[in-house]
């Protein structure tokens, strides 16, 4: 009977934790980026290369994490709607019919950090509680 009880606990707060999973990335835009807020949709069509321009026709520069990063697959899944390997056909598609290329995958947090704060128009993500040196924090709408 015990063991039932523990099983019913354990269900429950599993659960609890897949309605409401806590963020897993901080989006983060380059200091001289006067954009504080973004909308989930534009986000997805500046990863997606379909939104080339910032409202201030700065060029954006989206940077991906590489494809093992628990925060890239999070990204993918809740702004692209899609897996990973899903993203990555799509840009071999792009690719192969001349229409684009991806964004630069970079090998880790700190990487993607840096880029984003050397390159003005940048944007990119990174796990939560990664140091962000002067990176603005964007906000989801």
């Amino acid at each position: 009977m015990r063991i039932g009880a523990f099983i019913l606990v354990g269900l429950a707060a599993g659960s609890l934790t897949a309605e409401h999973p806590r963020s897993t990335y901080v989006l983060i835009a380059n200091p001289a980026s006067r954009v504080s807020k973004i909308d989930r949709k534009f986000l997805a069509e500046v990863f997606l290369r379909r939104a080339t321009r910032w409202q201030d026709e700065t060029p954006i520069q989206p940077v991906d994490l590489g494809p093992d990063a628990p925060a890239r697959a999070r990204f993918s899944q809740e702004i692209l709607s899609r897996s990973v390997a899903s993203v990555r056909s799509y840009w071999q598609q792009r690719i192969f019919s001349g229409q684009g290329l991806p964004p630069p995958e970079l090998a880790d947090d700190e990487a993607v950090v840096s880029f984003v704060v050397s390159h003005p128009g940048a944007i990119g993500y990174v796990a939560a509680g990664t140091p962000l040196s002067g990176a603005t924090v964007l906000e989801l709408n």
